[in-house]
């Protein structure tokens, strides 16, 4: 195979499959810690975030009849991430609830479309509860990060924080419309 100059990038992402033959009907508390999960995708994902606040999930599994699962839990935690404007590393808080429904594999691995997080393996059911974190904590990242929402971004002229900028420069305008520039209208 030629060489093509780019890096491909292969995500080995650590699974995180919880049995669920053992949960009571009444279901089961969990607490998740473990701050490799988060970082492994940070970097995998290149979202050039960094920690701030140990990300601590708890979560309930309520097994259903059929196969399925009910998932609820709270993720909270803080990263320090690039603001969108002026590019300063500041701190995001994240706080999100979540509550949802897991259906059993149908097969192929798809259910109407969507990937099915509870798979089969070695005879038992098993939840993927790392995808399921995963996308919580993806959800719970604001769109745009701002360090606060009077950030003014970048100097177009020296390209520093407006806040460290020095520039006197004047705006001239396009000069293509330099001729309307002392036009009167009555």
């Amino acid at each position: 195979m030629p060489e093509t100059g780019r890096r491909e990038r292969v995500l080995n992402m650590t699974e995180y499959m919880i049995p669920l033959n053992d949960i009571p009907a009444e279901g089961r508390e969990f607490s998740f810690s473990d701050q490799s999960l988060w970082r492994e995708r940070w970097e995998a994902f290149e979202l050039g975030l960094e920690p701030a606040k140990d990300i601590e999930a708890v979560f309930t599994l309520m097994a259903q009849d059929d196969d399925s699962v009910l998932v609820r839990g709270r993720i909270a935690g803080a990263v320090k991430a690039p603001c969108d404007r002026c590019a300063e590393t500041f701190e995001v808080e994240i706080e999100s609830d979540f509550e949802l429904f897991e259906e059993s594999e149908a097969g192929d691995g798809m259910l109407d479309g969507e990937e099915v997080r509870i798979v089969t393996r070695d005879g038992q059911l098993h939840l993927d509860m790392g995808a399921i974190l995963w996308e919580e904590f993806a959800l719970a990242l604001p769109v745009k990060p701002l360090c606060s929402e009077t950030c003014e971004g970048l100097c177009p002229h020296c390209g520093k924080p407006s806040t460290d900028c020095e520039c006197s420069v004047e705006e001239e305008g396009d000069p293509r419309l330099a001729v309307l520039r002392n036009l009167k209208v009555k």
